[in-house]
């Protein structure tokens, strides 16, 4: 839990600079529209207050005149505040989702940047769930901002304009003290104050387990919904394997922590309300009691009470504030420390994959087509060595089997494609020439086929004759009629299927530089073969670094290393 200065600093640090962003000049205007619509709101709460006082002084007057106007009068105010109302809610939405819209836009960015968002995993710190940090969290940070100012620039308004009223409807109270007389000007604008800060003191005591509460049930409730979502990505895998009974106790766990944070959330809600049920129901009769006596002595009109008694109320409540938002004070405050663990964790990482000498692996680009590894040392996130000592040089043309521990040659390749940063040592990759990263199972996004398959290019930038002949080549002559089909794809197609899509990339995206790692691993020993002789024979000038121990493999590469 940051320190409330440094909390405030450092949230302004990163989502202050939307109201001086781009659309400053639209988003200042909006933001001026909104104070000028408060203060209306303000108006219109000053003109009930004396309509009220002329409705009731009628009313004790027996005046049918005075009623009727009185009723076109309201029929006036009703109007005009609907009007109000009804544009001010409009554009302070408008505020909000612009808000959020460019929040989520400059964290998505960080967080979804040259491969943090794997990165990040292993950063110390509460970031975890980023999903639901940037999904939900900022959603409520954003919005709950706005609705904060704005009740208290509202807050404000109110207890300056009333205060002023109550002062003059206060009058002068005069009473003796031994032998002295004493006056007490605005008497009843000293016992609202008294009233409402003694009421937000305890208040603010009674609710300050509620923001640790509500940060706590925040976490576990993402953590249940990552594990759902988990199981959801995973279902046919479970499966197979039978662990729909493993699920069940890991939902039944989350859920029992969901469970315990909301008995604690509960009970801190418990207190809040004991507190506020009471308060609301003494707020509804304390004001016309305090002003009571000098209506039955006859030093005011029934208009006088009720106006009196609706401005106490009104600065009551302005003095309030603290009080009615502490719920929603940490409610934002708890998703805000959510959203800034995650920014806060990104930034580290910034820091931390710098290259500084011999503390990380540093990439370059070399002035030669050559890849070079230079004393590679890939070391865990603790230190811990994995392996040490290794220098490779791959040319143009050549293929190179990588042999040994696959879990040393995966971190290699991650370390080349700049995803593993730890360790130490120099690589030099070949200058312009980007490297394709066949992992053991590549990423398919939802939507159609043919969106899958040309991912992360566009689905026209490869003819639909070209998709279905590559499909063919790669031995998914089956699915070139679903190509504009829609279907969850990582769950629809087999693991090998799914493989050879990933083929089926390679060969449209026709690299010069190839890392398979594991890439055809779900396949027997024939099928792996075949897509090999498929790669040489489509991409004959294209270098390859192949992770495999399949001895088959060694036909289609002219050396071999073999790591520890």
């Amino acid at each position: 839990m940051h320190n409330a200065k440094g909390f405030f600093l450092q949230f302004i640090a990163l989502a202050g600079p939307y109201w001086n962003s781009e659309d400053k000049a639209v988003i200042r205007k909006q933001a001026l529209a909104l104070i000028l619509l408060t203060i209306l709101q303000i108006a219109m709460a000053i003109l009930i207050n004396a309509w009220s006082a002329d409705l009731f002084d009628a009313l004790e007057q027996h005046s049918m005149t005075g009623l009727l106007k009185q009723i076109g009068l309201l029929v006036l105010i009703f109007v005009a505040g609907i009007l109000i109302i009804s544009k001010h809610l409009t554009v302070k939405r408008s505020l909000q989702i612009g808000w959020r819209r460019w929040l989520t836009e400059r964290v998505s960015s960080k967080w979804m940047d040259h491969g943090k968002q794997y990165q990040v995993i292993f950063m110390p710190g509460e970031h975890d769930n980023p999903d639901g940090r940037i999904a939900e969290d900022i959603r409520i940070v954003t919005e709950e901002a706005i609705q904060l100012l704005h009740s208290l620039f509202y807050s404000l308004l109110l207890l300056i304009s009333f205060t002023k009223i109550l002062w003059t409807l206060s009058g002068t109270l005069t009473f003796t003290l031994a032998g002295t007389e004493i006056e007490i000007h605005g008497h009843l604008v000293w016992i609202a104050i008294i009233y409402a800060i003694g009421a937000s003191v305890l208040g603010w005591w009674v609710g300050r387990p509620l923001v640790s509460a509500t940060n706590v049930r925040q976490t576990v409730e993402a953590n249940f919904r990552f594990g759902l979502v988990k199981a959801r990505e995973n279902s046919m895998a479970i499966a197979l394997i039978h662990g729909e009974g493993n699920e069940k106790e890991r939902f039944k766990t989350l859920f029992e922590a969901i469970s315990e944070a909301y008995d604690r959330q509960t009970l801190a809600w418990r207190d809040i309300m004991m507190f506020t049920s009471g308060y609301s129901v003494l707020s509804m009769a304390f004001p016309i009691l305090v002003s009571a006596p000098r209506y039955v002595l006859g030093s005011i009109s029934l208009g006088a009470l009720m106006q009196s008694a609706q401005a106490f109320q009104h600065m009551a409540s302005a003095l309030s504030w603290p009080v009615d938002n502490m719920a929603a004070v940490a409610n934002w405050r708890a998703s805000a420390d959510r959203v800034l663990g995650l920014v806060q964790a990104l930034s580290h990482l910034e820091e931390e994959i710098a290259c500084a000498g011999q503390d990380r692996i540093c990439l370059s680009k070399s002035q030669l087509p050559v890849l070079s590894v230079h004393d590679l040392c890939l070391t865990k996130q603790d230190g811990e060595v994995i392996a040490s000592g290794i220098d490779l040089e791959v040319k143009p043309f050549e293929r190179v089997l990588v042999n040994g521990n696959t879990a040393t040659g995966a971190r290699l390749f991650k370390a080349i494609v700049g995803l593993w940063p730890w360790g130490s040592g120099r690589i030099e990759l070949p200058d312009d020439e980007p490297m394709f990263f066949m992992p053991p199972r590549p990423y398919l996004p939802s939507g159609t086929l043919r969106e899958a398959i040309c991912y992360p290019h566009r689905p026209d930038d490869f003819s639909t004759a070209k998709l279905k002949e590559t499909l063919n080549k790669v031995g998914l002559g089956e699915l070139q009629e679903q190509l504009d089909g829609v279907e969850n794809w990582e769950t629809a197609l087999s693991r090998e299927q799914q493989q050879r899509l990933g083929a089926v990339r390679l060969l449209l995206d026709r690299p010069k530089w190839i890392l398979l790692q594991e890439a055809f691993d779900s396949l027997d020993p024939r099928g792996e073969v075949e897509m090999l002789r498929l790669i040489r024979e489509e991409l004959p000038e294209a270098a390859m670094l192949t992770i495999t121990n399949q001895p088959t493999a060694d036909a289609f590469h002219q050396r071999r290393i073999v790591l520890p």
